[in-house]
């Protein structure tokens, strides 16, 4: 599987979506936006998966976002920033991911951040520390 169905997108009373281990899926779909209840994403160990979608800012009710074990993503999208519910942020196991969004120093329900194991992260302080100055 390189792909998730379009049809993902009109499960529009989804809570909860767990996508775990599949080698050869390169891209989530934008249509995971169109999941206005979605408050829990679980995604774990894609290492092809190159980007997620950029059109994050529809997920209002978004609490919960676990990201875990990319080889090739080296960014998130800015777009996380507008996630104006979300609470829990865990990014775990990113071997390329070098630098956050500043957006994330706008998520003001943020309670829970967990990084862990981002061995080349180098842009981070700037958005949580300077952003409370």
């Amino acid at each position: 599987m390189t792909s998730l169905s379009n049809k993902l997108g009109n499960l529009t009373s989804l809570i909860v979506l767990d996508i775990f281990y599949s080698l050869s899926l390169t891209s989530l779909l934008n249509e995971l936006c169109n999941l206005i209840s979605l408050i829990i994403l679980y995604i774990f160990h894609y290492s092809n998966l190159i980007s997620l979608p950029n059109k994050l800012k529809n997920l209002i009710s978004f609490i919960l976002l676990n990201i875990f074990h990319y080889s090739s993503l080296i960014s998130l999208p800015n777009e996380l920033g507008n996630l104006i519910s979300l609470t829990i942020l865990d990014i775990s196991h990113y071997s390329s991911l070098i630098s956050l969004p500043n957006e994330l120093g706008n998520l003001t329900y943020l309670t829970i951040l967990n990084i862990s194991s981002c061995h080349n992260l180098i842009l981070f302080l700037n958005i949580i520390f300077f952003k409370s100055l």
